[in-house]
């Protein structure tokens, strides 16, 4: 199985600059970056293996292909479809937030 290009929509985009910006605000730069560290080895899993992401939301908010794969080390979860030709990220988001409040329109960006 060949790897598909992962393809983050500018809310997804602006979901992992707000979490950068404010891990370098409170916390340090190092923090900062080891969360985009662990933003890139997501998508590298999700574009090798985009099955293995888990369907929960797929249900509870009847989004049919949903996945979602949580980051290593930070409290975040990467929201995406696997498409014919790349995988599209929907949303990158804190665990602790209502995700179907934050998931309500995922066509949008």
């Amino acid at each position: 199985m060949s790897r598909k290009p992962v393809v983050p929509r500018e809310q997804a985009r602006r979901d992992v600059e707000e979490a950068v910006d404010y891990y370098a605000r409170e916390a340090n730069q190092k923090i900062a970056l080891g969360f985009v560290d662990a933003v890139e080895h997501a998508y590298r899993a999700i574009a090798g293996q985009p099955a293995t992401g888990s369907p929960r939301y797929t249900y509870e908010l009847d989004l049919p292909g949903l996945r979602m794969w949580p980051l290593r080390r930070y409290p975040y979860l990467v929201f995406y479809v696997e498409r014919d030709d790349h995988i599209d990220v929907w949303r990158v988001l804190h665990a602790q937030r209502d995700i179907p409040a934050w998931m309500h329109d995922p066509a949008d960006g």
